[in-house]
């Protein structure tokens, strides 16, 4: 019965060793993990910054740091203005009601916009937790403002609806938290505050929540030996309920962005204009000003629907994905300018997404003779799309860079039919385009040429 027994733990042992390999807690370990192919076939998704911040509603998400730190003029003067001389930030959170929230609602007009993943803000750097976070006593959504779990509820109805993956961005830091401050006058060499407060979280919405996405950030110029991000990874790609699907950024310390970790981000609003080795994700605001809700915002500050079609294309093109932010009102409404603009994006896809979804980026990104001409491919089905992104005037458009040839070479206006062309000097070709009167057009912002039997 013995040698039974050590022969059974030799087998568990040598299956644990060869049919799935572990990851160390080094970045060399951490950084060879091929991302789940889900990521990279999604391409959109769709940010949510809601918080306390979303209360003022003014300036930007980093109200309390530019009012209380950085002491800019026009938060000192909007406080001074409209609020009492005592009133402090945490004052705001009474306020942070959300009775207008529903999960589902959300989640209906995020799935219209053809969006795949959704990433929602758990804690900003601000520090107030969205769910009821046992390292976040009377600074979370359960004792404070709305005594709800919002990102249960949100997770909740993302899983009903089983078109969208969940996603949560964590900040590791926090502005103001005593235990961060600490350790940042000890130059790091302590670590009361991840240990207490940071890892506790990062673990906690994993087990609870079991998110695909999880969005770091906020390193406080604190390096990842502080964090102790590679140890947490290993976790997380080891023996996490989500080690098979899960995806991560690249902010999970100083020095770490567009280096280590999952997939790269780079910067806000990051769009390199060409073709990465590496995956990445551009992470941008539909309002330019701003990633919380702002009543102040005028018009102006708000992309168009052009704008944002044509930042979905070049991203996709050169081999990104989108993560397009919208900021919730402090009641729990998603304003309607943003709700136009995702819905927008969605019809758009609905006639377009063929050249967006599980594409990959071709051997050209963009057209070198016609301006404002994206590719994409799908090798499988040996098909390019060549986007447009304004509809030319004389009803044709030369393409340059395709292969092609009068016997095999195909195109087809996505949404409409087939379309005539002939062979272009010195190379490529010319294609006509229909003439169509408004109400015909396909879609109004953005057309799409796929191309069959070219190269």
């Amino acid at each position: 019965m013995g040698a039974l027994t050590v022969v059974s733990l030799l087998v568990w042992m040598l299956t644990i060793d060869f049919s799935r390999a572990r990851y160390e807690p080094t970045w060399e370990s951490i950084d060879s993990r091929p991302l789940p192919e889900w990521f990279d076939q999604a391409k959109f998704g769709i940010f949510i910054h809601w918080g306390v911040f979303s209360v003022p509603s003014f300036g930007s998400e980093w109200f309390w740091f530019y009012w209380q730190k950085e002491k800019l003029k026009e938060y000192v003067n909007f406080m001074q203005r409209n609020y009492p001389p005592d009133f402090k930030y945490q004052d705001f959170a009474p306020q942070f009601t959300a009775e207008f929230f529903d999960a589902k609602e959300w989640t209906d007009i995020f799935a219209a916009s053809g969006a795949k993943y959704i990433v929602l803000t758990t804690k900003h750097h601000e520090g107030f937790t969205l769910w009821g976070s046992k390292n976040s006593w009377n600074w979370n959504a359960m004792d404070v403002g709305p005594k709800r779990d919002l990102v249960d509820e949100v997770a909740s109805a993302v899983r009903a609806h089983g078109g969208l993956r969940l996603g949560l961005y964590h900040s590791l830091f926090e502005w103001f938290n005593p235990l961060f401050e600490q350790d940042a006058a000890n130059l790091f060499t302590t670590n009361y505050f991840p240990t207490t407060k940071t890892l506790p979280e990062l673990y906690e919405l994993v087990l609870k929540y079991k998110p695909e996405v999880l969005w770091s950030d906020g390193d406080g110029n604190a390096p990842d030996k502080y964090w102790n991000s590679t140890g947490f990874l290993a976790w997380l790609y080891n023996d996490s309920p989500v080690q098979e699907t899960v995806v991560t950024n690249d902010r999970w310390g100083s020095g770490s962005i567009c280096k280590h970790g999952g997939y790269y981000t780079c910067s806000d609003r990051y769009q390199p204009g060409h073709l990465l080795k590496h995956k990445w994700e551009n992470c941008m605001t539909i309002d330019s000003k701003s990633w919380g809700y702002r009543r102040n915002a005028p018009l102006n500050d708000y992309l168009t629907i052009e704008k944002l079609v044509a930042t979905l294309v070049e991203t996709v093109s050169c081999g990104g994905n989108l993560l397009m932010n919208v900021g919730p009102t402090h009641d729990g409404r998603i304003a309607p300018i943003f709700e136009e603009r995702l819905r927008q994006i969605g019809q758009w896809l609905k006639v377009n997404g063929e050249a967006i979804y599980n594409t990959t980026a071709w051997r050209a990104q963009k057209e070198n003779v016609t301006e404002n001409v994206w590719y994409t491919s799908k090798p499988q089905g040996k098909e390019i799309f060549a986007i447009l992104l304004e509809w030319p005037e004389n009803g044709s458009v030369i393409l340059n860079e395709p292969v092609v040839t009068k016997e095999q070479t195909q195109v087809e206006l996505l949404g409409h039919s087939s379309l005539q062309w002939e062979p272009a000097k010195p190379s490529g070709l010319q294609v006509f385009l229909p003439q169509l009167s408004f109400k015909k057009m396909p879609c109004q912002w953005a057309w799409t040429l796929k191309l069959t039997g070219a190269s």
